[in-house]
């Protein structure tokens, strides 16, 4: 059976770092897979901390194409809402997300990881993560009310054996930054009628309105997704970094267009109080992929 990168499903873990890397001029995707793929045990720990890699579909469509899930491809364009609200499509090449107990391992493995791969490809991207009172987001609402459990989640995010890409999954990477004094000039009700939820206990409203954030995303019309977003930033600078899996693209890209306004309605209210910077898409092979593809040669 393949076994999913345990990083996806560590949980409880208080410091992350987001690298998203290019490639150097003249050195191959192959080159790049096989590099990531060898990294010293990239399947569960690494020193304490858990490391999960992702590849541009295409990329690893051309380094793995028996092992490809069909159809998946990257945040390649800007997705352009209805009145005209954009989400900026900054697709990489490879992402590596690093998650443990305290900021200095991440930090030191994270360094590391720059030196063995400066060959090949370059930092483009990088975001520091922490958690918020536990499950908050920087909004001041609990985050992932509507996650699966780490029993269930593994049945629904991952490709299924048998199919091309069994055990791996679909990643949708954004950071998302907040307008912090216009939302914090909202009521609390009117915070809640954005979101669609009660603040203090996240209980869904019975009278949200079409536009809140719960309805333009509701998994029970688009598909379960499995979150582990993080907030990120300063003091003066801060939001989300939205962390989302799945068996499929579509569930993540209907949701990012009903999210614009794209599914027939207005777009998401929450939209008028975060604005996002990035948007890739990338595929999280299994361990037992990786381990195939860490020998492979590059083919030029």
């Amino acid at each position: 059976m393949s076994a999913p990168q345990g990083g996806i499903f560590a949980l409880g873990t208080a410091a992350h770092a987001y690298l998203e890397f290019d490639l150097t001029a003249g050195r191959t995707g192959q080159d790049l897979v096989a590099a990531i793929s060898s990294l010293r045990e990239p399947r569960t720990t690494m020193g304490g901390v858990n490391l999960v890699a992702g590849f541009r579909p295409e990329l690893w469509r051309k380094a793995a194409p028996d092992d490809a899930p069909a159809g998946v491809e990257g945040f390649n364009d800007d997705l352009i809402g209805s009145d005209g609200f954009a989400m900026p499509a900054t697709q990489h090449d490879a992402v590596l997300w690093l998650s443990g107990s305290a900021y200095d391992v991440v930090f030191d493995v994270a360094r590391q990881i720059i030196v063995e791969l400066r060959e090949l490809a370059a930092v483009v991207e990088e975001t520091s993560s922490w958690p918020y009172r536990h499950d908050l987001d920087l909004t001041g609402f609990i985050d992932g009310t509507e996650n699966p459990t780490v029993i269930d989640a593994p049945e629904l995010v991952l490709i299924p054996e048998g199919a091309p890409g069994a055990g791996g999954t679909i990643l949708l990477l954004q950071k998302w930054a907040h307008d912090a004094a216009a939302w914090e000039s909202l009521t609390v009700a009117s915070q809640e009628q954005v979101i669609g939820r009660t603040k203090l206990d996240s209980v869904e409203l019975e009278d949200k309105a079409p536009d809140s954030h719960v309805a333009s995303t509701d998994q029970e019309r688009f598909g379960k997704i499995f979150r582990r977003n993080m907030p990120y930033g300063t003091v003066t600078d801060h939001g989300t970094m939205f962390v989302g899996f799945s068996s499929e693209q579509r569930p993540l890209s209907t949701m990012l267009e009903s999210m614009a306004g794209l599914a027939g309605g207005a777009r998401d209210a929450l939209t008028r109080y975060t604005q996002p910077l990035t948007g890739a898409y990338y595929f999280v092979p299994s361990t037992e992929s990786l381990r195939r593809v860490s020998g492979a040669t590059s083919t030029n």
